[in-house]
């Protein structure tokens, strides 16, 4: 189940928030509607694989018993942490990765190896990741370990975040599970949120998915030319990014409407003037955990020899790209990636003296060219597809099938391109001046200046406009999602 389905948005989310408020009188009650609610949500999308999940769920639940009985810094809780962290990538690496390995094999031996395949539950990788970080920091005693079948549950399977995250930590999720903060206020603000990134998703990414769909099947054609290459990618770099941050901006809306806080995963990645950068604004949640789990344990960046953190970023990286999925394209990008983060940290590339201008074109060059990788079916579609981008001869600039995008879809390309820069912070920023000026304003007792009038009365004019723009955004999504152009979003399928 999406959270920009027809059947969530007037069906399962109005049910919930009936059920949850309706026990506002008891914390435990709410929980146990929360992992209900939970286990719902994800049966309905995969009715199959939903005892995946509560095994692991219970496997991990025992595992975290275990380090009870065992002295902290024992060889025996070590190894109980060990085997607990080598079941959930057992289970990931089997279900996940096996189907892939086998087809590569098979290949490489001229069919002596037999090719499987099989469905994975979706969101495995997230809930996977969940279930490392409560292991991890209930054996490094970040978190005391959850005795409560019950609260370890709702960490599982809290609906907003259970598909796409953000991965949150355990020790983080932990003390709101019993103590959590619901304000007038804070609901508000969570669907405010959702609505926001409601719009995201239905008025943006699936439009620009729509152009890079089609551009991308004409390279499977032969028919790409260059100009097209270009319009293509750019879809793809808009579609990706608004479908992503538009589900996160819902997971952290419901989870406010709830009571829970969850970490921001994106904060305008395509301002970035480094790949390094890049990497600290975007899939924020997914960086934390890797920084948190794995590259600090090797090491981090403490390492006197350069050497040894180039290899703990490769380790990283190879990781992160084998993360997203079973496919030779996430592996190449993950180590496309890891190549300029290693080289801006050998040219210390922050303190060359370039223009901030090159060094965002430069960025976003790279991140771009990236995303023709993760987006292709294959290397060799990658390769082309590049290719094309810089082959003058591929066709013409100018040819028809470029203007008919862009006379059908150049009003969602102006959107994407302007929200994907800091306009509304830079909005809310001068809107919260309006009521500082506001406040000196009732506190002096009279109109001394007529701006400060003018401002108290555009704030008090935006403070009714504002449910008003957001009431729209929500009727036009719906609009468009009863039309069809509703997709599933890109990362159900990690």
């Amino acid at each position: 189940m999406a959270f920009s389905s027809i059947t969530f948005l007037f069906y399962f989310w109005p049910l919930a928030l009936v059920l949850y408020f309706a026990f506002s009188f008891s914390r435990s009650l709410q929980n146990i509607v929360l992992v209900v609610l939970g286990l719902a949500f994800y049966t309905w999308g995969e009715p199959t694989y939903w005892l995946f999940l509560i095994i692991t769920l219970l496997a991990n639940y025992l595992f975290g018993l275990a380090f009870t009985l065992l002295k902290p810094g024992s060889k025996s809780r070590k190894l109980v942490y060990l085997l607990g962290v080598s079941l959930n990538l057992s289970v990931l690496i089997g279900l996940k990765y096996i189907p892939f390995l086998s087809i590569s094999f098979n290949a490489m031996t001229a069919g002596w190896v037999p090719t499987l395949s099989w469905l994975f539950p979706i969101g495995i990788s997230f809930y996977i990741f969940s279930a490392i970080s409560y292991l991890s920091d209930v054996y490094r005693q970040t978190t005391p370990v959850e005795k409560s079948l019950l609260s370890l549950s709702l960490y599982f399977t809290f609906f907003p975040k259970i598909l796409q995250g953000p991965i949150v930590r355990y020790a983080d999720f932990a003390p709101q599970i019993r103590h959590r903060h619901l304000t007038a206020d804070k609901v508000a603000e969570g669907g405010a949120r959702f609505i926001v990134g409601l719009a995201k998703k239905v008025l943006i990414a699936n439009q620009m998915g729509i152009v890079a769909d089609r551009v991308f099947e004409l390279q499977v054609m032969d028919s790409l030319t260059m100009g097209l290459a270009w319009l293509g990618m750019l879809a793809y770099t808009l579609q990706i990014y608004f479908d992503f941050s538009g589900y996160s901006d819902m997971a952290v809306g419901i989870a406010k409407v709830f009571g829970f806080d969850l970490m921001e995963n994106f904060n305008y990645p395509y301002i970035s003037k480094s790949i390094s950068e890049f990497w600290r604004r975007w899939h924020i949640s997914l960086g934390a955990w890797f920084k948190h789990y794995l590259y600090f344990p090797l090491g981090g960046s403490r390492m006197k020899n350069q050497d040894l953190i180039l290899r703990n970023l490769a380790i990283v990286w190879l990781a992160t790209g084998l993360w997203h999925g079973a496919n030779w394209t996430f592996l190449v990008w993950g180590v496309w990636n890891f190549l300029f983060i290693a080289f801006e940290r050998i040219v210390n590339f922050d303190r060359l003296k370039l223009s901030d201008g090159f060094r965002h074109v430069y960025a976003m060059l790279v991140v771009m060219l990236g995303w023709v990788i993760f987006r292709s079916d294959s290397l060799t579609a990658a390769g082309n597809y590049i290719g094309t981008l810089f082959n003058p001869f591929a066709g013409n600039l100018g040819d028809a099938t470029i203007w008919l995008f862009i006379k059908e879809y150049g009003v969602y390309f102006l959107l994407g391109l302007i929200f994907s820069m800091p306009v509304a912070p830079k909005v809310t920023r001068w809107l919260s001046e309006g009521i500082t000026v506001r406040q000196r304003f009732s506190r002096k007792g009279a109109v001394t200046d007529h701006r400060i009038a003018e401002s108290v009365s555009f704030h008090q004019v935006f403070d009714i406009l504002y449910p008003v723009i957001l009431l729209a955004l929500f009727g036009l999504s719906v609009i468009y999602i009863l039309k069809g152009t509703y997709t599933s979003f890109l990362y159900f399928q990690f």
